[in-house]
């Protein structure tokens, strides 16, 4: 059996509705592969971002559809021991601002779009 290692992946869902007064809602989810190699965590990644795709009616019957926009980034574990606590993944910005704009935690702004991951 080869040896396998931890990859963090980021993916981009979008969530859009049957309603004309629908706007989309993005999901940024933060998953945790085992692979042999990064060919490996990015084909693992892609199977699990097809499972979180799909439609449901919410409480008012619109039907919501969960699509997987796009798999950002894919890359190894910045800790190889996760048996306790680590440092997982880490990226870069630029500009505070628009990451402000777009973080809705920021405000305390939260939603309720369904299921989350």
């Amino acid at each position: 059996m080869s040896r396998t290692e931890p990859y963090i992946a980021v993916v981009l869902y979008e969530a859009t509705g049957d309603s004309p007064t629908h706007e989309p809602l993005y999901r940024e989810d933060v998953v945790l592969v085992h692979a042999a190699d990064e060919n490996a965590a990015r084909e693992a990644v892609r199977r699990r971002a097809e499972g979180e795709t799909g439609s449901y009616r919410n409480e008012r019957g619109e039907l919501i559809t969960w699509t997987c926009k796009r798999v950002v980034d894919v890359a190894r574990s910045l800790a190889d021991d996760l048996t306790g606590d680590a440092d997982l993944y880490a990226r870069h910005f630029r500009d505070f601002a628009a990451y402000r704009q777009f973080e809705p935690l920021l405000s305390g702004e939260t939603f309720d779009e369904g299921p989350a991951a």
